[in-house]
Formats: C-alpha cells, sequence, structure tokens
C-alpha cells in the first residue's frame, strides 16, 4: 500500500496474520507460541497486585489454548500459584499447543476440567479463544466466559478477549471482558471497532520479534494524531480569504435550518475563507445571529455558483422531491463532495443516483452511520455492525467513493480496498448534530487544499480527538454539544500545524 496519510500502527485481518504466520513459522526459532506465551507472562507479572494470590489460566482448545499453557508454565517458574482450567481434547491439539500442554503437565502443572467455585485469584488469564473463532459461544465455554466476568480479578486476554471477532469487532453471544488484551503479531481491527473497545480494555501489541511489514505490506493502518500536523500547510503571510476556498451547503429545509448552520459554522470555524450555507427555504433564515459571517442563500443559488472548491450536501435537507432535485445537480458538480444524512438515504432509494456517485471525477466522501449505510448496502443495520470493515469496503466499491462508516472506531474505505480505522472519540459524539459539525469539517479541509483521502481521514481524527479533549475537560461525555466540538477541533488543529508541528512556520 502506498499513501501519505500519517499513520500510527498496521492492522491485519485474520487471513493476513495466517499468511504471516505461514511466512515465519517455520523458521521462527524460538516458536512463536513460544515467544507469545512469554510475552505475555511478562505482562500478567506485572499486573498481578497480590502475588499471593493465584493465578487462573483458561486454556481453549486450540492454539490460543497452548499460549496458555506457555504463559502458566512461565508464571509457575517465576513462583506464582497457577492452575490451569482446560477441557479440550489432548489428542487434537496442534503440534505445538501439544507441547506446550505437555510441558506444562511434565512441570507437575494443575489441571482443572472446570474452575472452581471461589478461586479468589490475583489475576485471570484468558486463553479460551484466539483469531479463528467464527461462531457464537455456546455451552460449557460461555459458561466459562460468564464465569470470567463475574470475577472481580483483572483479566488479561490473549490475542482478543475471548467471544470477539477479531475482523468484525462483533461479539459472537458474549465476550469476555477483559481489563488487558496482549495482542500478537499486529493489532487486529476487531480490537479498535465496534464492540472491541467496550471488551479488550488497554491493548498492548507484541510483534513477537518478526518484522511484520516486511513478511507482509499492511493495506490498512489506525488514525493517530500526527495525521493533524500533515493534513494543511502553514498559512502564507501573503494571503487572503480566497486563498482558502470557498465552501457550499446545502441543506437546511424548514425545521432543520440548525443542521446546516452547525456544517456551515464548522467549515468556517476550521479555516474555509467563505461558506455559503444553501436552505431549501432561506425565508426563516436570512442571517445567523450566531455566526453573521455566514452567507445565507437559497440552495439553487449555491448550487448554480461558480469557484466553489468544494460541496457539503445533506445537513438537513429532508427527503422531500425537491432536495432530491439539489442531489441530482449536485452530482453533476465537477467538484469535491462531501455527501451526508438525507442526501444519503436519497441515493439509497434511487439506483440512477447510485449511478452518478460512481460516475462522479472529482472526489465523493460519503459519511453514512451504520442505519444510512444499511440503506446503501441495502442490508440491516445488524449485518452493518457485524462486519464494519467489510461494510465500508463494500460501500466504497459499490459507489466509487471514499467512505467513513461511523461509530465507535469509524472505518474508512478506500475504493481500493485499503481501509483505516479512527483511534479518537468518545461516546460524547453520540449526540444530535455532531455529523453535520464532522461534514462541515471535511467541507473546510478540502477547501483549503486538503486531498479527499487526507480530508476525510484528518477530519474524522480531529472530530474525534475534539470530543476527546471536551471528555478531559468536563470530566466525561454527558451532555457534549456539536458546537462545542467545533470550538475544540479548531483549537486542536491551530496547535498541531502551529505549536505542536517541527516544521518552519
Amino acid at each position: 500500500m502506498t499513501s501519505n496519510i500519517a499513520t500510527t500502527l498496521p492492522v491485519y485481518l485474520t487471513d493476513e496474520i495466517r499468511r504471516i504466520e505461514a511466512l515465519a513459522g517455520a523458521d521462527a526459532d524460538p516458536p512463536l507460541m513460544q515467544r507469545a506465551g512469554l510475552a505475555a507472562a511478562e505482562l500478567a507479572r506485572e499486573l498481578i497486585a497480590d502475588s499471593r494470590r493465584p493465578i487462573l489460566v483458561f486454556a481453549g482448545p486450540g492454539n490460543n489454548g497452548g499460549d496458555a499453557f506457555v504463559v502458566a508454565s512461565h508464571l509457575m517458574q517465576w513462583w506464582h500459584r497457577v492452575s490451569v482450567v482446560f477441557a479440550g481434547d489432548v489428542e487434537r491439539l496442534s503440534a505445538d499447543a501439544r507441547a506446550a500442554f505437555d510441558a506444562w503437565r511434565k512441570a507437575s502443572g494443575e489441571v482443572l476440567a472446570a474452575p472452581p467455585a471461589n478461586a479468589n485469584a490475583g489475576l485471570l488469564v484468558d486463553g479460551l479463544f484466539g483469531i479463528g473463532l467464527q461462531r457464537d459461544l455456546d455451552g460449557m465455554y460461555a459458561q466459562w466466559v460468564d464465569y470470567i466476568n463475574e470475577q472481580s480479578a483483572p483479566v488479561l486476554a490473549l490475542d482478543v478477549p475471548s467471544g470477539l471477532h477479531s475482523d468484525s469487532g462483533s461479539v459472537l453471544g458474549r465476550a469476555v471482558r477483559a481489563n488487558h488484551t496482549m495482542t500478537f503479531i499486529a493489532l487486529k481491527p476487531g480490537l479498535v471497532t465496534a464492540e472491541g473497545p467496550d471488551v479488550c480494555g488497554e491493548v498492548h501489541v507484541h510483534d513477537l520479534g518478526l518484522d511484520v511489514e516486511r513478511l507482509l505490506a499492511p493495506q490498512s493502518y489506525t488514525l493517530g494524531g500526527s495525521i493533524l500536523a500533515h493534513c494543511l500547510p502553514p498559512r502564507p503571510a501573503n494571503s487572503h480569504k480566497g486563498t482558502f476556498g470557498s465552501v457550499g451547503i446545502v441543506g437546511g429545509a424548514p425545521g432543520m435550518y440548525g443542521a446546516a448552520l452547525l456544517a456551515g459554522r464548522a467549515a468556517l470555524k476550521l479555516g474555509a475563507g467563505r461558506v455559503y450555507v444553501g436552505m431549501l427555504d432561506v425565508s426563516g433564515q436570512r442571517v445567523d445571529p450566531m455566526q453573521p459571517e455566514l452567507m445565507m442563500r437559497e440552495a439553487d443559488e449555491v448550487l448554480g455558483m461558480r469557484g466553489l472548491a468544494c460541496l457539503v450536501l445533506g445537513p438537513g435537507l429532508s427527503r422531500s422531491d425537491r432536495a432530491k432535485e439539489c442531489v441530482v445537480r449536485a452530482l453533476q458538480l465537477p467538484i469535491p463532495l462531501v455527501i451526508d444524512a438525507d442526501a444519503l438515504n436519497i441515493i439509497a432509494e434511487d439506483s440512477n443516483l447510485e449511478d452518478g456517485c460512481r460516475s462522479r471525477s472529482a472526489p465523493t466522501l460519503l459519511t453514512p452511520h451504520p442505519a444510512e449505510a444499511a440503506r446503501l448496502r441495502h442490508v440491516s443495520t445488524t449485518e452493518i455492525q457485524q462486519d464494519r470493515v467489510g461494510a465500508a469496503r463494500a460501500l466504497a466499491e459499490q459507489y466509487a467513493a471514499l467512505v467513513a462508516v461511523k461509530g465507535a472506531g469509524t472505518v474508512i474505505a478506500a475504493p481500493d480496498a485499503r481501509f483505516y480505522i479512527n483511534t479518537s472519540g468518545n461516546p460524547g459524539l453520540a449526540s444530535a448534530g455532531m455529523g453535520d459539525v464532522l461534514s462541515g469539517i471535511l467541507g473546510a479541509l478540502l477547501a483549503q487544499g486538503a486531498g479527499g483521502e487526507m480530508a476525510l481521514c484528518a477530519g474524522v481524527h480531529l472530530h474525534g480527538a475534539a470530543a476527546d479533549e471536551l471528555y478531559r475537560k468536563h470530566g466525561g461525555p454527558i451532555g457534549m454539544t456539536g458546537s462545542e466540538v467545533t470550538d475544540a477541533a479548531r483549537e486542536l488543529l491551530n496547535r498541531a500545524i502551529y505549536v505542536e508541528n517541527t516544521r518552519t512556520v
């Protein structure tokens, strides 16, 4: 993959991890399982608050269970009291997992067929299921997961918490709620999107001594804060408002003026030189008293303007016939287009508009929440949430667009199947108007010269990072508003470009 996006960590899907294991496994000395077990045992030793209390290790029937036996062996060698809960078929273990089991038994390690009624453990280690799990947990293993979750001791999960789908972040029936997750070789997408962040706790990545990116070039990354310093250059002294582009906003049907105003204010405060807000009905909103710098226009006038750097389509648009006419006209414009809210719903209802989206030559940015993504894909919202990465990639291909499927761990995908997962944001963003603010931020970045992919990645991360700043400031996410996020985002972007950036300003 080639990209100029500032990223943090590579992310690999399950089949890619398997390929890396195959490429490295034959020559690995010591074997990968031994490396993984030692790395996790060292972390476990750091997590034990009271070394006098026993450690309870849960081992599953596959290689994750083999890792668990290695962890147990090291901890016992370090004089901890350790018991392993295991009920698998020893004869069906892989060669490496069987060797780990035999080593544990040879050292007189205790194997329990079921967890004790009163463990009084100082730490629990979850090694039941790793990245290979594809079906809901049930029966005995579901009961063991419930047992782990009922204990007061901290929990360390090996590779991924048991019950979490490592590619999608969906919970397969139920999942271990870990305090820490030690993931091996590389980060998996399920750890950072959908339900992953709620069950993983703090994620630790250990590459097991492999040069992972040399073995297999990554196709996806997480987005980190460094992207903000690179999304726009410092402003030259010899500049004027025309230097930073004009953004058009089209939306604001009767009763929904606020959505268009939120987008317009965000575009203005994040640096666009001019912002024209095109309302479907401007009669009730000739001026924004809170932001009089915004230029209020009729939607048709904005759609006919020359010289716009980009257009944001959808905030408060509604699904009327006139709104659909606006969508038809907007898709024909030869400028970057951000499509959100009801504009997405209108496109989802008309295959001709889907074709119009696909045939555009200028960048197209789609920013659906899961329900809108479901309408665009003609599936259920549940299906989107069960595979957010797959949904984002499918949408990007279907609409020949850059797509951000919003939510916990927003997934951004390009038409060539590359994807990114955002790591900023918190539940404070679950509030009305937040999507309108994001669309305005994207418009501002596009107007100032950021490319489509950079604008979407940086804008999504900035939006979440601003919410994180407010979380810290107010001590939690409750009551966060879109207007606050806009102001926090402006401060963060200025700081990243002019204070924290080491480039000459």
